[in-house]
């Protein structure tokens, strides 16, 4: 074993132990949380301490146009990338003994790149811990089994079960619609265990093939990396058996959309202790506080957790996701949740956030209204006791609006990064734009020959 390969965390030992190392991906995400990069040997990485790739991928929209920015230069100077081996962790799908290792990103005189979504999550993660506050998450994945979908005109379907019938929906928590698609959740959990990942546990979900994965709390940067791994084994997983896995926020019509929620802690980085309990168990004014952040910024958030046009077909009243900024405990029609939990693991859940955000940056975007709710101590709302399924929507109802509302709240800028919040407003304008051009079979069908 090389040198380097001292360094890797036990789980990739394990994978490689009597093994020889065949190759090596550098991987990074980009703002849609796609990753990026480069394969090489593992010979050749262990000859090198950093690698290139230009910043221009950080300019790139998700249907692969590019932005030009004011101010940008297209010369796309080299950023450095540094492995991060603490990230390195097995590529179970592959034919040959694979490592996956995520990179940080450095411009050439050493300072973090603003715009890699990475960074932004570290630099809201540094602005909790400078006021001596450690955040603490735990995301939730939900995400569709569907069948082979290669006509982009042709609606998504449920995939085929083991019993020769398409999954069915309204079957939450069912444990006979789970093995209806056992070989592909045996597959996740397989390749989950050679990455060394631990999950908190799999449940059939409302939607028809939809499936929820629920990780520990933790850091949030390792679950954010975690769930940008986590995106690739399930598509692997899904691959193997002739169907596949997709995270659209609402893929298929009239059914529930996929939510990735946010559940959210604050921890005392001295003493180890909530800081939304106090010393007898009660609710503390920081637990209200980080509450009133979500319900005054989660709007100029939205943007990043509902990224796309696709996003807010998924915000429908009495379908499974939220349309208000309401607070409530163990409410699950409310956008802002409080779950039933002993004092010393209170927390707040995010019900905004769609499976279709990048990890980093949807997390990162949470983070950073809790944030700021905590610093401007505010007061929250009332308590939200009924049904906020009968309240009037108070979210952004369209990207367009999103990106209004993301460009005009200046303290997010602080938070997140000038440059950042600059390029990623770029990015979805070119991408709303492109979508405007869009002629949809509902027009064709409704319109064609009747207006």
């Amino acid at each position: 074993m090389s040198e380097w390969q001292d360094a890797l965390p036990a789980a990739a030992k394990r994978f490689l132990d009597g093994r020889r190392l065949d190759e090596v991906e550098c991987l990074v995400a980009d703002l849609a949380g796609v990753a990026r990069g480069k394969a090489m040997p593992a010979g050749k990485f262990g000859q090198q301490k950093h690698f290139y790739l230009p910043n221009s991928i950080f300019l790139q929209t998700i249907t692969g146009d590019w932005v030009d920015t004011e101010g940008e230069s297209w010369t796309e100077p080299d950023m450095i990338l540094k492995p991060d081996l603490s990230t390195a962790t097995a590529a179970p799908w592959t034919g040959d003994w694979t490592l996956q290792v995520i990179h940080d990103i450095e411009d050439q005189n050493g300072n973090p790149v603003p715009v890699a979504p990475r960074n932004v999550l570290r630099r809201v993660v540094q602005h909790f811990n400078d006021r001596g506050w450690t955040p603490v998450v735990a995301p939730e994945m939900e995400f569709f089994l569907v069948a082979r979908n290669t006509d982009p005109n042709q609606p998504i379907e449920p995939p085929m079960g083991r019993s020769g019938r398409r999954a069915a929906a309204r079957q939450a928590y069912s444990m006979s619609a789970v093995d209806e698609y056992g070989p592909v959740i045996d597959d996740i959990y397989d390749f989950a265990e050679a990455q060394g990942f631990e999950i908190d546990g799999i449940l059939q979900e409302g939607g028809a093939g939809q499936v929820e994965i629920n990780l520990r709390h933790g850091d949030p940067i390792l679950l954010a990396d975690e769930i940008f791994f986590f995106k690739r084994l399930i598509r692997e997983a899904a691959h193997r058996h002739d169907c596949f896995a997709t995270f659209m926020a609402k893929p298929i019509q009239d059914e529930p959309g996929s939510a990735m929620h946010i559940h959210h802690s604050v921890v005392d980085s001295t003493t180890g202790q909530n800081i939304f309990s106090d010393a007898d168990g009660a609710e503390t004014p920081a637990f209200h506080h980080f509450i009133a952040g979500l319900q005054n910024h989660l709007p100029s958030a939205i943007a990043m957790l509902a990224p796309y046009v696709n996003s807010y077909r998924r915000y429908v009243r009495d379908h499974a996701a939220p349309i208000n900024l309401e607070w409530g405990m163990d409410n699950r029609t409310t956008g802002i949740r409080v779950p039933i939990s002993d004092p010393e693991a209170r927390r707040v859940e995010n019900r905004l956030a769609g499976m279709d955000c990048n990890p980093y940056l949807g997390i990162a975007a949470s983070l950073a209204c809790g944030y700021l709710g905590l610093v401007e101590a505010t007061d929250p709302r009332p308590r939200f006791d009924g049904d906020a399924y009968k309240t009037e929507p108070d979210i952004p109802q369209h990207l367009s609006q999103s990106i209004d509302l993301f460009r005009a709240n200046t303290a997010m800028h602080n938070v997140l990064g000038p440059e950042f919040c600059k390029i990623y407003a770029a990015v979805k304008d070119v991408e709303y734009q492109a979508f405007l051009q869009v002629i949809s079979p509902w027009e064709r069908e409704h319109l064609l020959l009747s207006v």
